[in-house]
């Protein structure tokens, strides 16, 4: 096994030295970085430091290899870190974002096999429908659920409805060409349990649609996973659009969650919009609905998000963020990326940063 590992960079420098001409590797990332205060974490206020909010912080290798006729290898390796500490995130394990490798072809579509986001994240947040797309953590669905007790998430609804990019390990995925506006993919994660091809396996699914200014997508994905009190099954849908008008982008989004397990069960719907008011600034805003179900004792919740963001640069940008979360009385509410719930059934962030990209 060591011996391998020695051998793989001298293979590599002499593949990639006999294929430069013909092949590109980019190294790029984004980082984020600013103070949080947060009116109610568990019955205290709190002011820190918070990193990873409005843009994750991500180190990415990318790269392909022109094979002729149209079609290329492809390939992504993108590691998520902490900037406070410089720790690996999620699970301290390199390149646990994305790593795969794959044929992009221009006719037949596009086929990669790693470990890769389903499309939960691609159609939908990708896609341009889900605010988080530009207020970023904070913005993803949490609230008071946690009895939703989701397999290996931190607080048990930790973006419940996958739109921050969950990956999924040894799978497949396929994504069509597009056809006159519409491309269609699909996924495929091998459980690799021995005797059982249908335990802990992973499947999803997107539809997508793009005519000009106008979009829309769906996406559907199940994810089966082994606990102590037995396979767990989570199903996640979503459909969403969105309207490009000048310098104003508005987007709508729809997502549900159903644990089989314990029969827990959300739906949530968003509004929402960003105002490019001229080059270096940007104003957001977005709203959003969650409602449990009765296993999760009917709670619900309303939540605002506010922001301004003054770009620097092409690269560079500050920005100013409010969230507000508001839950029905005798609940916790709870804004994602806070892992202790406020004491009370409301919660507020206000945060300043700073991103750049590279």
């Amino acid at each position: 096994m060591n011996r391998k590992f020695i051998v793989f960079p001298l293979a590599l420098g002499f593949a990639m030295g006999n294929c430069r001409a013909q092949s590109s590797v980019t190294l790029w990332g984004l980082i984020d970085g600013g103070v949080s205060y947060v009116s109610n974490e568990g019955g205290g206020r709190s002011l820190k430091f918070d990193d990873g909010v409005v843009l994750p912080n991500l180190l990415k290798f990318t790269g392909q290899e022109d094979l002729g006729g149209g079609t290329k290898a492809v390939f992504d390796l993108t590691n998520q870190f902490s900037l406070g500490t410089g720790s690996f995130i999620p699970g301290q394990s390199l390149f646990s974002r994305l790593a795969y490798v794959g044929l992009d072809d221009a006719r037949l579509g596009r086929l990669t096999l790693g470990n890769q986001y389903d499309f939960m994240f691609d159609s939908l947040v990708v896609g341009y429908n889900d605010a988080a797309y530009y207020t970023g953590l904070y913005s993803v669905r949490n609230g008071p659920f946690n009895n939703l007790a989701l397999p290996n998430n931190p607080t048990g609804a930790f973006d419940w409805d996958r739109t921050a990019g969950l990956s999924v390990p040894n799978s497949v995925k396929y994504l069509s060409p597009n056809f006159g506006g519409f491309s269609f993919g699909g996924m495929y994660g091998f459980g690799n349990v021995a005797g059982s091809i249908g335990a802990s396996n992973a499947s999803s699914f997107g539809l997508n649609y793009v005519n000009g200014a106008f979009g829309a997508n769906a996406a559907y994905t199940l994810v089966k996973t082994a606990t102590a009190v037995g396979q767990v099954s989570v199903r996640n849908w979503g459909v969403g659009a969105h309207y490009h008008l000048g310098p104003v982008t508005a987007n709508t989004l729809v997502t549900t969650v159903h644990n089989n397990q314990n029969g827990a069960g959300v739906w949530q719907a968003e509004i929402g919009g960003v105002w490019q008011i001229n080059a270096p600034c940007a104003l957001i805003g977005a709203y959003s609905y969650m409602k449990g179900n009765a296993v999760l004792n009917n709670n619900h919740a309303h939540q605002l998000t506010g922001m301004f963001q003054y770009y620097l640069s092409k690269r560079t940008s500050v920005y100013s963020q409010v969230v507000y979360q508001r839950a029905n009385e005798g609940a916790n509410a709870q804004i994602n990326g806070v892992f202790v719930p406020s004491s009370t059934a409301s919660q507020f962030i206000a945060r300043i940063g700073m991103t750049t990209q590279f």
